[in-house]
């Protein structure tokens, strides 16, 4: 999963992701593309949790624990956080670790982490999704704030995480963050797959991918589209969330193309055949990875300007208000009809995406680990 740039060995972190292996999710990628593979990029002792059933194929350095009992508050959320410490507390030896790498403030495993390791450095990394639990969830907020505590440093993709950060945690210490932006695998900026869309004239191919949850805004992707003709939409989601939102495509008479949940280099051939990567998110990304990765397959991005994807995007994409449909249908217009606007977008994508090799991530996390052994 790895990139093929490996930067000097770093400190052993110790690192969990408390979500099933096989789970959706940039952040899951993020994960992988780190800490597993044959020659991680960052030495680790790497976590997640072992799904419902047989054991799933998982990429070299991928450890999975079994605990139940996985939820977001009340008592249970307390017994489900000592769960995972047991876990760990018998998975790893402390001597071997030398910093904790905190992926997402809140949630059970950091928690679970620091409880297991009390003594060693703590890196915690800001997400999305720990943002927004900690707006809905008590109990979430409450571990999100003993977690910027408890820090050492704090490492946030985009300017507009620290201040979501600091709006939810206000006693947070500002000397503590640091700005790494997350990055996307190096062969795919030297290496990426040929473009073998052709644009028509009549038809614009747009494509989303990612999650199918409120947030991510497909229920103003379908509002904008619904009326529009000459676009064709595929969508490549998990098959259960794309399920559920079937018969709401039928109502509004959305014809689409399910691709299906794809494995990164099928999603990468899926860039190069389409024209215009959507991405309609309501509320915030923490940088948006898929739009990156995109952009260095040559796939222009219509985005709606959310704090963190507005900042990793910026004029590279094309914002536009997935809220109002004319501003949509507008917008969509302008790129089946301005000839150079879609070449414009495309080079300008591959320069943005240029910026963010997953090496760099990976050498400013080793270099911020050390200064903390």
């Amino acid at each position: 999963m790895n990139s093929l740039a490996s930067p000097a060995p770093g400190p052993m972190a110790a690192t969990f992701l408390d979500l099933p292996a096989g789970s959706p999710g940039g952040s899951v990628e993020l994960f992988l593309d780190l800490y597993t593979g044959e020659k991680p990029l960052i030495p680790a002792r790497a976590f997640m949790l072992a799904p419902a059933g047989p054991r799933p194929r998982t990429p070299a350095g991928l450890d999975l624990l079994r605990a139940g009992g996985k939820c977001l508050e009340g008592p249970a959320f307390g017994r489900y956080v000592a769960a995972l410490c047991r876990a760990l507390t018998a998975a790893i030896t402390p001597s071997r670790i030398d910093v904790l790498h905190l992926h997402h403030l809140a949630f059970g495993a950091t928690p679970a982490l620091m409880r297991a390791l009390p003594a060693h450095p703590r890196i915690a990394l800001v997400h999305g999704t720990d943002l927004l639990f900690a707006e809905a969830h008590r109990d979430q907020l409450q571990v999100l704030r003993a977690t910027a505590r408890a820090a050492d440093a704090i490492v946030v993709p985009t300017g507009a995480m620290a201040d979501r950060l600091l709006k939810l945690a206000p006693q947070t210490d500002r000397r503590k963050i640091t700005h790494i932006p997350w990055g996307i695998p190096d062969r795919l900026l030297t290496h990426p797959p040929a473009r073998t869309a052709h644009r028509t004239k009549s038809h614009l191919r747009l494509l989303y991918a990612g999650r199918l949850t409120a947030e991510k805004g497909v229920e103003a992707l379908i509002r904008s589209v619904a009326p529009l003709q000459g676009v064709e939409l595929s969508i490549a989601a998990p098959i259960a969330q794309f399920r559920a939102l079937a018969p709401r495509l039928q109502r509004a008479g959305v014809r689409v193309r399910y691709l299906g949940w794809l494995r990164r280099p099928q999603l990468w051939k899926t860039f190069a055949e389409h024209d215009v990567l959507v991405m309609p998110s309501t509320t915030l990304e923490a940088m948006g990875l898929v739009a990156l990765e995109a952009q260095a397959c040559g796939l222009p991005v219509l985005y709606q300007p959310v704090p963190g994807l507005s900042e990793a995007l910026a004029r590279s994409g094309m914002a536009t208000d997935f809220t109002h449909p004319p501003a949509v249908a507008r917008d969509l217009n302008r790129l089946r009809t301005e000839s150079a606007l879609l070449p414009t977008l495309r080079h300008a994508g591959y320069a943005n995406a240029a910026l963010y090799p997953l090496s760099k991530t990976a050498r400013e996390l080793a270099e911020l680990g050390r200064r903390l052994t």
